[in-house]
């Protein structure tokens, strides 16, 4: 399978209606092999560095598979036209292609790409600022409902990618964790012991992932991702 990469750099995400609210998520083709380091993409930034990159999110995978059905979903809504069309890197990916979702892809998968080797580390948690970016209110809602999230990974080997590279399944240790399995885990089924705890107990899931599911797992209450998929009150789209 061949990927296209994409990288972007830090700016106002809607200037007009929710000025100050900066994000990386605009991201453009790559037309060069680029440096992978245990960071990222060379040339690439995360503007909000408490909740984007660090060594378990460098990357973000989102398959190109989901943008025809986002499309259909905005139509048969009756919705108006994106702010962002729907297509590659509108999601803010750097690794993008077609045949790998998340009913496939499984955390702790890893994968050559280039001279990098790369690991799925979790399942992307949608935030209020794609609600910014293409004008939806709900669409971060709409996103973890339903799966399409893609998912981050950290690098273990460093080395160089090049546009249309193709990405090679090395080893799937956890192939009973699919990502999208982990993401409902945490996200939309009821408090299930034995599932978190397989969360818990698997070394290749974030240490942020495990830590909700330990959190659930002792006190019983489900996290409130509000803030997170809504966003402050001020940055907040009308319904």
């Amino acid at each position: 399978m061949r990927i296209s990469l994409f990288i972007g750099q830090g700016a106002e995400l809607n200037p007009e209606l929710a000025p100050g609210l900066v994000s990386a998520i605009h991201k453009q083709a790559a037309d060069r092999p680029l440096w992978c380091s245990f960071s990222g993409l060379a040339g690439d930034e995360q503007s909000d560095q408490r909740h984007h990159g660090g060594p378990d999110r460098a990357l973000h995978y989102y398959p190109a598979d989901h943008y025809l059905w986002w499309q259909t979903w905005q139509r048969a809504l009756g919705l108006p036209i994106p702010r962002t069309p729907w297509q590659p890197a509108a999601f803010g990916e750097n690794l993008s292609g077609l045949g790998l979702t998340e009913t496939q892809a499984c955390i702790g998968d890893v994968y050559r790409l280039g001279e990098a080797l790369i690991q799925i580390s979790q399942p992307r948690s949608p935030c209020f600022k794609l609600n910014q970016r293409f004008g939806y209110a709900h669409l971060s809602q709409v996103m973890q409902l339903n799966g399409r999230c893609g998912w981050l990974l950290r690098v273990l080997e460093e080395g160089e990618v090049a546009p249309g590279a193709e990405l090679q399944l090395v080893d799937r240790p956890y192939p009973e964790l699919t990502v999208k399995r982990t993401a409902d885990i945490l996200f939309n089924q009821v408090r299930n012991e034995d599932d978190l705890q397989l969360l818990l107990d698997n070394s290749a899931l974030s240490p942020n992932w495990r830590q909700h599911a330990a959190n659930w797992l002792e006190h019983g209450v489900v996290a409130d991702w509000r803030r997170r998929l809504l966003g402050p009150v001020e940055f907040q789209l009308p319904v």
